[in-house]
């Protein structure tokens, strides 16, 4: 269970989308489980299999460190709700900024677990936007694509003036 590189924004790799994974066998399994190793190195919370350069349906999310992580084999919103609410988001593949980004509250999702069972299963708060960004991220849309042009922009700037210090 190697922790495995990420992709680095602006790669385009991260506007691809992941393709469904279809049949769990023992390669989705090992996948998954070098994304938790990935996700534990980096202190993320969520993270996908395109962050390691596999573009297929995998999610993996762990609000609580103390808690085992949830594994997502070709997670889909079913719906959302009308509410919305305003997390601050960011990316491993985009370390150092973050912004308010302003989602539904609620969701429902189907997925299916390592064992290929079926699943179903609301949810609100931050696991909800997790969720929605990390799915986003299965379909080719990078977390700054949700914010208006202006405050994408600014993001971006923030990100070339950090990496250039953390070059020189």
């Amino acid at each position: 269970m190697p922790a495995r590189p990420l992709v680095m924004y602006p790669d385009a790799r991260l506007r691809l989308k992941a393709l469904p994974v279809g049949v769990v066998d023992a390669a989705v399994r090992q996948l998954a489980a070098d994304i938790v190793e990935t996700m534990r190195a980096v202190a993320a919370v969520g993270l996908t299999a395109c962050h390691v350069g596999e573009f297929r349906r995998v999610v993996v999310i762990r609000l609580d460190p103390a808690a085992p992580p949830q594994i997502h084999i070709d997670p889909a919103i079913t719906w959302t709700s009308g509410e919305t609410a305003v997390h601050t988001e960011g990316s491993v593949s985009m370390p150092g900024v973050n912004e308010e980004i302003e989602r539904p509250a609620r969701i429902r999702l189907t997925w299916r677990d390592l064992d290929d069972v079926a699943h179903e299963a609301e949810a609100d708060g931050f696991l909800a936007a997790c969720l929605q960004h990390e799915i986003d991220q299965l379909d080719g849309i990078f977390w700054i694509e949700r914010l208006s042009r202006l405050k994408r922009e600014r993001v971006i700037k923030r990100f070339d003036k950090l990496r250039r210090q953390q070059r020189g």
